[in-house]
């Protein structure tokens, strides 16, 4: 007897594999972006991590680089990469992870700013770009804050999070990161939908 499908879950029609460039934020809430990593993986998706120096402080660039099956990039400058690895790790990925996304790498990704490897990689990134954004309550209220996610929003970045709850700070509020499996599921909708829109594009021939 085949078991029925969960009728809570939405369906889902399985995807070619995808590369997935996952970029983790320097916050405590990066210790969740191990199993966002593991799910995509065992979905059978190409997963590419980078991080942020501070990022290594709250998780080990060897936990990503064991679970993605790949090196971690973590450098801005990269011998094995000799045209540059902000160009070599964004080319070809069909969508960006940003997870967490830091009031610092939300703030450079709205101005502009690539001083680091994962703020070159977003500018560099032509494909859709989530952002999964985790901080204080304090700090996600902040009306800089506010007007930076606003401008990524209007940039065409797609926002997941974050969700009210326990903090990492003690205190309850907003600023928590979604869950990985919720990031998960908002990943997938948005590479089902660049399927389509791929599939709808006319071919070379003109049919």
């Amino acid at each position: 007897m085949t078991e029925s499908a969960d009728p809570k879950q939405p369906f889902r029609q399985p995807l070619a594999p995808k590369r997935i460039l996952l970029a983790v934020g320097g916050g405590i809430a990066a210790y969740k972006s191990a199993t966002l990593c593991s799910r995509l993986a065992q979905a059978g998706h190409h997963v590419q991590a980078a991080m942020t120096h501070s990022a290594t402080e709250f998780l080990g660039a060897a936990t990503l680089t064991a679970l993605s099956g790949r090196p971690v990039a973590i450098a801005s400058f990269d011998k094995s990469h000799p045209l540059g690895p902000h160009i070599e790790h964004a080319d070809g990925v069909d969508l960006m992870i940003v997870a967490p996304a830091t009031a610092n790498l939300i703030a450079k990704f709205a101005h502009g700013i690539a001083d680091d490897l994962i703020s070159t990689l977003y500018l560099q990134n032509l494909a859709p770009v989530l952002i999964a954004p985790a901080m204080s309550d304090p700090m996600w209220s902040k009306p800089s804050v506010q007007r930076n996610i606003a401008q990524l929003a209007e940039d065409g970045c797609h926002l997941v999070g974050p969700e009210s709850g326990w903090l990492s700070c003690r205190v309850r509020g907003t600023g928590r990161m979604s869950e990985p499996e919720t990031i998960l599921a908002h990943a997938m909708d948005l590479l089902v939908s660049r399927n389509h829109l791929a599939s709808d594009q006319p071919s070379d021939d003109g049919s």
